[in-house]
């Protein structure tokens, strides 16, 4: 057994498809067929059903695959405790966050990321919170941004900033004779959201529970949307939308295209955290990260969670 056939077959796990996980090996189908099957041969288990269209990891696959994982996570946890030797802000980081931050926090916090670790690789993705989760879990990425609460064990989580959510209005709506909007107004008029999946949708709906019901008639779902896909449809008069701070600070759009209303008092916010497992060998890597959090209209929180 092998620290090769260890990844045909978590990848084969996850892909639950040899072209799949032959192309995300980078080998060709035969060669990770004839690996998992010797990997068989060698356990004497059948670790996966065959189908014409797809793989399923059978029942007395599912220990072994998860021990794999373990194993590979300890093999480059020694690759990295081995760099950590060498320099911490040399090797890669590679660095996740939702969809509803990374368009506004990494065009800000990328520069200053590579100002004080510039011979640092930097590598970023955006995604779901869940999808996410499961790369930080396996290794596949070092460090996530998300809102919080994020649970789990073995996890380190340090508040970046707080911030608060707004009404974005298209120009000449009635409401901006208001000072500020009341949540059960929201009922009142067409209102967008991002679709399910979407970790801010489900804080808007936590403030006004009746969003989600038969009262909310004229509701508008953006399926793998993005909040600029709401702002977007906001300013062609289809609707308003409830947009976090640092979303409000990025437009591109001339000023008077939207009006923003806050929330009466106590009014709704969100926490930012940055998260890393607790067993990541390079702390002046993530302390990069940390300070390079821009500062601006945002309530920065230094405290580790």
């Amino acid at each position: 057994m092998t620290l090769t056939e260890l990844r045909y077959l978590v990848a084969l796990a996850r892909e639950k498809h040899f072209g799949r996980a032959a192309d995300a090996c980078h080998v060709s189908q035969p060669t990770l067929s004839a690996a998992i099957r010797k990997l068989e041969e060698h356990l004497g288990l059948s670790l996966f059903e065959r189908r014409p269209r797809e793989v399923r990891v059978t029942v007395d696959a599912e220990p072994i695959i998860a021990q794999a994982q373990r194993v590979l996570e300890q093999v480059e946890l020694l690759e990295q405790l081995a760099d950590t030797q060498r320099d911490q802000l040399g090797a890669p980081l590679r660095v996740g966050a939702i969809f509803t931050v990374a368009p506004y926090l990494f065009p800000e916090m990328v520069p200053k990321v590579r100002k004080g670790a510039p011979d640092m690789p930097l590598f970023i993705e955006e995604n779901y919170t869940h999808v996410l989760r499961g790369k930080l879990d396996r290794g596949e990425l070092d460090a996530i941004i998300v809102a919080l609460p994020f649970s789990g064990g073995g996890l380190v989580r340090a508040k970046m900033y707080e911030e608060s959510f707004s009404v974005l209005l298209p120009a000449g709506h009635p409401w901006e004779k208001q000072k500020a909007i009341r949540p059960e107004q929201l009922l009142e008029e067409t209102l967008l959201l991002l679709g399910e999946g979407h970790c801010f949708r489900d804080q808007v709906l936590e403030l006004c529970p009746a969003i989600d019901s038969e009262k909310q008639k004229h509701l508008v779902q953006i399926e793998g949307g993005s909040l600029e896909t709401l702002r977007h449809m906001v300013a062609g008069g289809l609707g308003i939308t409830i947009l976090p701070d640092s979303a409000l600070r990025h437009s591109g759009y001339r000023e008077n295209a939207f009006s923003v209303r806050p929330f009466i008092k106590p009014a709704p916010t969100r926490t930012i955290a940055l998260v890393w497992r607790d067993s990541f060998p390079r702390p002046k890597a993530i302390e990069v990260l940390r300070q390079a959090v821009p500062r601006l209209g945002l309530t920065s929180r230094s405290d580790a969670a």
